[in-house]
């Protein structure tokens, strides 16, 4: 009898081997063998996938570059069909991803790949609404400097998001009615008192507008190094007050007399296209080449740095928690990063590019690669590397952006 109960167990354990060793390895869920799969197991699982990626759509270069180049780039490479998702912002696929998450729905989300940076992937990551950590399995993040992966606007990254573009803000002007543009945001309020309606921006929490408002805090504050940390609200009570005072004392003299601010980045840049105000500030520096080349800037704007230091930082993508194309995501992450790709989207737009500004190291990449980039041409309304580095400061933390978004909207805003 006991040698009957030993065979049929023996029997059992044997088809449970059988079992395993026959069943897919797909049915396990990816986050939880990725770990243990190489890249090319991960390449070859992404085979057919396809990957819907939600992104800012308010710059048809960006858009066409997307659909377009890059999209027959991982169909041709990879047999990855990418559909592009545009949206008006980052709020959109946040919350598209919290009520899915809310709703139980851990699986088949409706959003793969997002475009994100700062306080929408503290809000996420804090959400537990992203796949990860993956960044440090893609064979392409070599080429991108540590210091960039550690911290997005002071946040730690912890391998939830990979780098796809820098940024660095300047200011756009128009050189047929600024011949001699400020130095700084007092000057440039100064000027805005003697030429009325000719100066605006965008409101916060538009990204455009929220760092415009930035600036003004680093004026105050005399530099970006008393807001550097976890936000303070003894040095936010300091700061704050003088800012808006600044702001609602230039505010009569703004675009329609400051009784409306323009929605977005993209109604700011029709307004200095259109004539009706003469100053812009742009997240990208190529923003300004790019619209004289598409027709919507006169050829008379030009960019120009603030003395008292400019904002810039890298924006990145990450993955839904619940994405059922996490293998096609991670390709399409770590192409991003390649190096010919990178150079593809750096090309002056009437090029086939987006003048794009590459978060790489281009210290790391191939020398020929390394070569091409040097030899980009450089657009007359486009500064030098060299003006955009000596005047760049960086972020502050995400925690900080809420609050002067925040006060803004309830002491400039509403008064």
């Amino acid at each position: 009898m006991m040698k009957r109960v030993i065979l049929v167990a023996a029997l059992l354990a044997c088809a449970a081997l059988l079992f395993a060793g026959t069943q897919d390895p797909t049915d396990v869920p990816f986050e939880d063998r990725v770990e243990d799969m190489t890249w090319d197991e991960i390449v070859a699982e992404a085979d057919g996938q396809d990957v819907y990626f939600y992104m800012w759509g308010g710059a048809d270069h960006i858009n066409n570059w997307v659909s377009g180049y890059f999209a027959d780039h991982l169909n041709d490479n990879f047999n990855i069909n990418l559909e592009m998702v545009p949206v008006d912002g980052a709020p959109v696929y946040v919350n598209a991803v919290l009520g899915e998450k809310q709703a139980g729905k851990n699986t088949g989300g409706s959003v793969d790949v997002m475009w994100i940076n700062g306080e929408n992937f503290r809000t996420m990551r804090q959400g537990d609404l992203l796949f990860g950590p993956y960044a440090e399995m893609l064979p392409n993040i070599q080429y991108c400097s540590p210091d960039i992966l550690g911290f997005d606007f002071g946040f730690p990254i912890d391998g939830y998001e990979s780098p796809y573009g820098a940024a660095q803000c300047v200011m756009e002007y128009d050189t047929a009615f600024v011949p001699d543009p400020p130095k700084d945001i007092g000057e440039l309020f100064e000027w805005a008192k003697q030429n009325p309606g000719k100066l605006t921006y965008p409101a916060p929490p538009d990204f455009t507008g929220s760092v415009f408002v930035r600036h003004v805090f680093y004026y105050v504050a005399g530099g970006y190094e008393p807001m550097m940390g976890p936000f303070d609200q003894s040095v936010f009570d300091e700061i704050a007050p003088q800012v808006w005072d600044l702001l609602n004392e230039v505010e009569p003299y703004l675009w329609r007399g400051g009784e409306t601010y323009p929605e977005s980045s993209t109604r700011n840049q029709e307004l200095l296209g259109n004539g009706e105000i003469y100053f812009n500030i742009n997240y990208g520096p190529n923003g300004a080449a790019a619209n004289i080349d598409r027709g919507t800037y006169p050829d008379t704007v030009r960019t120009f740095m603030l003395e008292t230091g400019m904002i810039g930082n890298i924006n990145f993508v990450a993955i839904s928690f619940n994405s059922d194309n996490k293998a096609a995501s991670m390709v399409m992450a770590n192409e991003l990063l390649n190096p010919e790709v990178q150079y593809a989207a750096s090309l002056p737009i009437p090029e086939g590019g987006m003048a794009w500004l590459t978060p790489l190291d281009l210290t790391t990449v191939p020398e020929g690669i390394a070569a091409d980039f040097a030899n980009l041409p450089l657009h007359p309304a486009t500064l030098p590397t060299s003006v955009l580095n000596q005047y760049a400061v960086p972020e502050i933390q995400s925690d900080w952006l809420l609050k002067i978004e925040e006060g803004w909207q309830a002491n400039v805003l509403r008064q």
